[in-house]
């Protein structure tokens, strides 16, 4: 079978016999290790591709943007890893009922957008800031609700106990780290804005759909880690 396996414990990353790309924990903390939190929390960085898309979108997105940071949880199971998502509440301003990753807009008393991440993730899932370690960052991105985004990869133990808050977060699930950096499982669609056919890439995980910005700080954290 190829794609990616995950074995935390091995000391290095090597290619198996089938062709497939064993990924161990100690290559993802060396591929992070040299990621670091941005100084400015508004310093984004366009998708790829995203010279081709309507002028009005473009406009929108390197607007005026509001700081945010979202937590990546690795969650770590013996010989395999996982990444936890959340469904968003529907009753929720902005995504609600969408698939994303726990996080939130920055306050003030915030001392970055790491410290943003953390918060947020206590606050919607219970996942303390003393129970994650933190791994790295993803380039900071926009989102078309005006945020400038900043993903905090974090590995976070599989005993640690959730605590939902249903006002923002209907349930949390897991995806295989290895299902979503095998590109067989990248599903490709399309996305219309401003009149216009936007292409991207999303994952269909059982019957959970991932898209949009999580689905590119998915393939943002892919780009580094293979």
């Amino acid at each position: 079978m190829t794609g990616y396996w995950i074995l935390p414990n091995s000391p290095r990353a090597e290619s198996n016999i089938n062709n497939s790309v064993i990924l161990t924990l100690d290559h993802i903390r060396q591929r992070l290790a040299g990621t670091r939190l941005p100084s400015n929390p508004v310093d984004i960085v366009m998708p790829p591709g995203s010279s081709r898309w309507p002028e009005p979108m473009r406009e929108q997105l390197s607007g005026t943007l509001k700081p945010a940071g979202v937590l990546v949880p690795i969650i770590e199971h013996g010989a395999e890893l996982s990444v936890l998502l959340t469904q968003r509440s529907a009753e929720l301003k902005h995504h609600a009922g969408q698939v994303s990753f726990p996080g939130g807009r920055m306050e003030e008393h915030d001392a970055n957008v790491e410290a943003t991440a953390l918060r947020e993730t206590a606050e919607e899932i219970g996942i303390e800031a003393h129970d994650v370690s933190v791994l790295g960052y993803l380039q900071t991105m926009p989102t078309i609700t005006g945020y400038a985004v900043t993903p905090v990869v974090g590995l976070v133990s599989s005993t640690v106990e959730l605590k939902i808050d249903p006002t923002e977060v209907e349930y949390t699930f897991e995806v295989p780290l290895s299902y979503l950096l095998d590109r067989k499982n990248d599903v490709r669609s399309e996305w219309e804005a401003h009149g216009r056919k936007v292409p991207m890439v999303e994952f269909h995980w059982e019957d959970e759909r991932i898209w949009g910005a999580t689905a590119f700080m998915i393939l943002s954290l892919r780009k580094i880690l293979v």
